[in-house]
């Protein structure tokens, strides 16, 4: 599953690493991109993110300010999340996908599940 094409994934890492909301034209001074990108297709794409529901804005002057709506792992675990709610039997696709997991990643699972579980019992 591809979220974004190269231009929308630019300008949210660009947004995602930076810390306060950019107009248009300091997303694309900001962005690491291979091309060169006109202002209006930077705004433009900018745009389609906003309405996509993936930025926030606010007018500042004669420019719109624009930062991401969640961060980038709020963002990668909603998309996880919808991915493995669509993937038939989530059981066995989580199974599969841990099943690729290295030695390091099962741990950071482990003490993930444990802080997880902590966590909610505190919330009880």
């Amino acid at each position: 599953m591809r979220e974004f094409g190269e231009l929308e994934a630019a300008i949210m890492d660009t947004l995602w690493r930076s810390d306060r909301p950019l107009a248009v034209r300091g997303i694309r001074e900001s962005m690491d991109y291979d091309r060169d990108v006109a202002y209006t297709t930077v705004m433009t794409v900018t745009n389609i993110l906003y309405h996509k529901g993936l930025l926030e804005r606010e007018k500042s002057g004669r420019a719109w300010l624009y930062w991401a709506r969640e961060s980038r792992e709020e963002h990668t675990a909603r998309v996880m999340s919808e991915v493995l709610s669509g993937g038939g039997d989530p059981g066995t696709t989580m199974r599969r996908f841990v099943e690729g997991f290295s030695d390091e990643d099962m741990a950071v699972l482990g003490d993930v599940l444990t802080a997880v579980r902590a966590q909610r019992a505190r919330a009880s």
